[in-house]
């Protein structure tokens, strides 16, 4: 897989790694905005988009995209799904959410990491690796919110198709675009 990540030695390559990070915010926003019918309860493209994020841009740049996300929201503007409707910045973070939020910025650049320089294949398996990380920050800090018996119901069963979904169609994309850039050259 192509690296899309820029070396940050110069001034330039870091102005260029900021506006990439900021971008990965946007897209990480974006993800979180769009809802599409799925059953059996609707589903963003957050997933999607912080895995696409982390994987394209490598472990420091995925984790500073995710970390810029994750300052907007804390900030108080509505970049989170379902804000500013069901609140808005540290409210919004501490609520049930909130470790799934924390285990996206730990998948980053374990993500980032471990799709380096992998086909489809092994990108779809370090985003599996990623969910893993999510799912239990974010079932961990659920467990405060829902009792025991039903939280895998509340926090898990509803979510992991959807989530399998995504993950196949980011490593896909990776894999046509690092092919697309291949033919250019």
């Amino acid at each position: 897989m192509a690296s899309f990540t820029p070396s940050l030695r110069h001034p330039a390559s870091l102005w260029r790694g900021l506006g990439l990070a900021l971008g990965g915010a946007a897209l990480i926003t974006l993800g979180a905005k769009v809802q599409i019918p799925f059953w059996p309860v609707p589903m963003t493209l957050h997933t999607l988009a912080v895995f696409l994020v982390a994987a394209t841009l490598g472990p420091r740049l995925g984790a500073a995209a995710m970390a810029a996300y994750l300052g907007a929201g804390a900030m108080g503007l509505p970049v989170f799904s379902g804000s500013p409707e069901r609140g808005i910045g540290l409210a919004y973070m501490a609520g049930p959410t909130g470790g799934y939020l924390l285990g996206f910025l730990l998948a980053a650049p374990l993500v980032g990491a471990l799709a380096r320089g992998r086909g489809m294949i092994g990108t779809a398996l370090a985003m599996v690796a990623g969910l893993v990380v999510v799912y239990a920050g974010g079932l961990a800090w659920l467990a405060t919110f829902v009792p025991a018996q039903k939280l895998l119901a509340a926090g898990f069963t509803p979510f992991i198709l959807g989530d399998l979904v995504k993950v196949a169609l980011a490593s896909g994309l990776i894999a046509a675009a690092t092919r697309l850039k291949g033919r250019a050259q």
